[in-house]
């Protein structure tokens, strides 16, 4: 783990106790913390499965001081049909700052997807680092999106990759349709395109479950890359 690695991660860490022994009315104007958890029956990444379509569990915490934000994100991860029997789990790092004008909102941002027992030299290295840019506008119950992600160096030592993404939702009292299309584009590795539809129901505003199909154009990559169904059961406080 580099320099900068361990100093976002150590703010983060002190951010938490600083919320943990803090009041809401010692300050009502501060940053707000939020967590989640849950389960899903895959972890799927840009139409690809990151468990070898097995189980997911998950969990994160985000904190927000105005239009700023940081958090930290953890899975179990499978990577063996690459080759990778020993990674297991992936715990990702990131900040960002999220605008609004003219009736767009925005997020700019950037993540380090880090990962827990990964091959040692001379294997290519797991974790990378990602940049990203996001813009929606919402209409009345309809909101489009657009997505643009870069790596200066990919995943497994990959060279520079780009992720592109249109999406959109509908939303109808507790019931939010959405789906998306996206192309991941790798300088070392083909490229390939993605998609997704699927619903989520907010039983209450902590929980929700979200029921979705995702697919490649790659099947001949592997299994991980077929057509899958993922149900996602998510909490919120």
């Amino acid at each position: 783990m580099n320099f900068r690695i361990a100093t976002l991660l150590a703010a983060t860490v002190a951010a938490s106790a600083i919320a943990f022994g803090a009041s809401a009315e010692e300050a009502p104007n501060g940053p707000k913390f939020s967590f989640n958890f849950g389960v899903a029956n895959d972890y799927v990444f840009r139409g690809v499965s990151q468990t070898d379509k097995g189980i997911q569990g998950f969990g994160g915490l985000d904190v927000t001081y105005g239009t700023v934000y940081g958090g930290v994100w953890t899975s179990n991860v499978d990577f063996s049909p690459f080759g990778d029997t020993k990674t297991s789990q992936e715990v990702d790092v990131y900040g960002g700052w999220r605008p609004s004008a003219g009736g767009f909102n925005f997020d700019v941002g950037a993540i380090y997807y880090g990962y827990i027992n990964t091959p040692a030299k001379p294997f290519a290295d797991v974790p990378y680092w990602e940049f990203y840019g996001k813009g929606s506008r919402a209409y009345g119950p309809m909101t489009f999106g657009a997505a643009l992600y870069y790596s200066p160096n990919f995943t497994g030592e990959t060279g520079d990759a780009w992720y592109y993404e249109g999406n959109a939702a509908y939303t109808i009292d507790k019931l939010t349709f959405s789906g998306a299309f996206g192309h991941q584009d790798i300088e070392k590795v083909p490229g390939y395109n993605t998609w997704n539809l699927g619903a989520t129901y907010a039983f209450t505003p902590n929980i929700g479950l979200d029921v979705r199909y995702h697919d490649t154009d790659e099947h001949g990559f592997g299994k991980v890359y077929g057509s899958k169904g993922v149900a996602t059961l998510k909490f919120t406080f």
